[in-house]
C-alpha cells in the first residue's frame, strides 16, 4: 500500500528534527503558518542564530529532492521569516536553511541564498 504524503512529510520531518536536536539545535517550532505567506517547516535555534528550516524529502532515486528548493519557495519562506519575527518581537541573527532527506541520509544546507 502507498505510504499517504502527508503521513511521508510528518516522518521526515521527525527525522529532520531528531538530526537537528543531535546536532546541538533547540527546535522552537514546528509547522509555523505566516498568515498568507506559507509554512515553515521547522524554527530552530543554535548560538544564538534563529534558523527558518525548509525540509524537503523524497522517494525517487531519480529526482533529487534538492530540486523543490525553488526560488519562489524560498522568497515565501523568507517573508514568513519576517513576519514571524516581527510578531514575536526577536531581533536576533537569522539564517534561512534547507535540510534534504534522501533515504535516511540528512543533508544540512545553511544559509539558503536566492
Amino acid at each position: 500500500m502507498r505510504e499517504l504524503p502527508k503521513v511521508f512529510g510528518d516522518k521526515s520531518e521527525d527525522l529532520a528534527t531528531l538530526f537537528l536536536e543531535q546536532e546541538g539545535f533547540i527546535v522552537i517550532e514546528r509547522n509555523y503558518f505566516a498568515r498568507k505567506l506559507g509554512e515553515i517547516d521547522i524554527i530552530a535555534q543554535k548560538d544564538d542564530v534563529l534558523h527558518f528550516i525548509e525540509v524537503k524529502s523524497g522517494k525517487s532515486e531519480s529526482f533529487d529532492p534538492i530540486y523543490n528548493v525553488t526560488p519562489a519557495k524560498l522568497r515565501k519562506v523568507i517573508n514568513s521569516a519576517h513576519y514571524y519575527m516581527k510578531s514575536k518581537g526577536v531581533d536576533i541573527p537569522f539564517s534561512i536553511d534547507a535540510l534534504i532527506i534522501r533515504r535516511e541520509e540528512v543533508e544540512f544546507i545553511e544559509n539558503v541564498t536566492l
